[in-house]
């Protein structure tokens, strides 16, 4: 006897004793979520994101992305990368601006001294 169509075959549609599987699968990728912003979280610790800015930019990210492949065993893009960072912090932050980019695309010409080039006399 059925009451109201609360109870299939023994057990309440509330029941722990089944889980639907729409339900474990999100379950999972929530897992997984939690999981990849903790393993980022403890990347940060050896390259801080501050240093995602400027010249060593590449080298953290290209950090941050061979941290990330040895925890999970898959390569990652440095785009997802830069898309678990973007929950914690705002990248656009780090961008450089017109000014930063005039600097480090300038190019000048390198010469020595002219006291270093001429040989003291004794």
């Amino acid at each position: 006897m059925e009451t109201g169509g609360e109870e299939q075959d023994g057990l309440s549609v509330h029941s722990p004793g089944q889980v639907p599987p729409s339900s474990v699968s999100s379950l999972r990728k929530e897992q997984m979520q939690v999981e990849l912003e903790l393993r980022i979280l403890e990347a940060l610790e050896i390259y801080p994101p501050a240093k995602l800015q400027g010249v060593h930019r590449h080298f953290v990210l290209y950090g941050l992305m061979e941290y990330m492949r040895k925890s999970f065993e898959k390569q990652f893009t440095a785009d997802e990368i830069l898309q678990l960072l973007d929950r914690f912090f705002n990248l656009e932050m780090l961008k450089p601006d017109e000014e930063d980019m005039e600097s480090i695309n300038q190019v000048e010409d390198f010469s020595l001294p002219q006291s270093f080039l001429v040989k003291e006399e004794s």
